[in-house]
């Protein structure tokens, strides 16, 4: 039996601004750091009730604590959850179920990440593990909240793939595969959830400095700086010219949890200042910034 720990946090109502997520309630999985984090915070931010389900119980308490310590108006929730195990996410969902009555909103954005390689070098253990987390992940929590937001007769569901999922950067099938299944099923679940008044829409992230980068970091070749590699990577690749953060996610995170977008379903909006990317990650790791000297 898996074990679960909870933080909850309990703030005092604040004043009567009318934020564009109050008196809701989502659950951010992959929560506690990273992408899922900025969205909690920019979510705790516009009033709503945030349950960070993470694997990681030190990240998911601290980030827990920082977002009460910042926003004092809601309860806030972490739950130690591992979404590739189905009874682990019906047990976290029952909770919050108990502790808030319902729930709105699902941002399935939990994800594994390995060094780009070839499918030749690719093992079966990587394909399975990026697949259970990245994509089996996302159908359990959607099975599990779903029959919660048809009985409500509203929900915001959130699915984060990747822009890999439609513009591969460098090879790696296992997460490429994992991303584009979280968008086929993103359309999937929009059509067959919409007589529900449940929206279903994707987030396809591009270059945004998140800790998904450090199998790639750890190789970098002698000479080339974490600093050097991102101002060369955001300068070739992105038009807009910068790495984005997880903050430039969480503003159409928001966007589409809230009310701005009842009418938006079945779609995807790309964050990746200005990609689909090229292929030039490989290509950028092999040289040192001496090479030219």
């Amino acid at each position: 039996m898996a074990f679960h720990f909870l933080v909850e946090i309990s703030c005092s109502e604040g004043g009567n601004v009318m934020m564009l997520l109050s008196n809701r309630v989502a659950i951010i999985t992959g929560g506690a750091r990273g992408i899922g984090r900025g969205i909690a915070f920019k979510f705790a931010e516009e009033g709503c009730s945030t349950v960070i389900a993470d694997v990681s119980v030190s990240e998911g308490r601290k980030t827990s604590e920082q977002i009460a310590n910042k926003v004092r108006d809601k309860g806030h929730i972490f739950f130690q959850c591992d979404i590739s195990d189905s009874h682990q996410v019906h047990d976290m969902v029952d909770h919050v179920i108990k502790r808030f009555g319902k729930i709105d909103i699902l941002v399935n954005n939990a994800a594994i990440n390995y060094m780009p390689k070839s499918i030749t070098d690719l093992s079966e253990e990587e394909w399975d593990k990026a697949l259970a987390i990245n994509l089996k992940g996302a159908f359990l929590c959607c099975k599990a909240v779903v029959p919660h937001m048809k009985t409500n007769g509203y929900g915001k569901i959130i699915n984060v793939s990747s822009l890999a999922s439609i513009a591969p950067a460098t090879p790696l099938a296992c997460y490429t595969a994992s991303k584009a299944g979280v968008l086929g099923m993103t359309l999937d679940l929009a059509l067959d959830l919409a007589p529900f008044n449940i929206c279903v829409n994707a987030i396809l992230p591009g270059l945004i400095l998140t800790d998904l980068w450090e199998p790639v970091l750890s190789k970098l070749p002698p000479g080339v700086t974490k600093e050097d590699f991102f101002a060369g990577l955001a300068k070739g690749v992105a038009p807009l010219q910068r790495m984005g953060t997880p903050e430039d996610v969480a503003g159409a995170a928001l966007f589409l949890a809230s009310d701005l977008s009842n009418y938006i379903t079945g779609d995807r909006i790309i964050v990746a200042g200005g990609c689909p990317l090229k292929q030039i990650v490989i290509d950028f790791l092999s040289k040192s910034p001496t090479d030219s000297h």
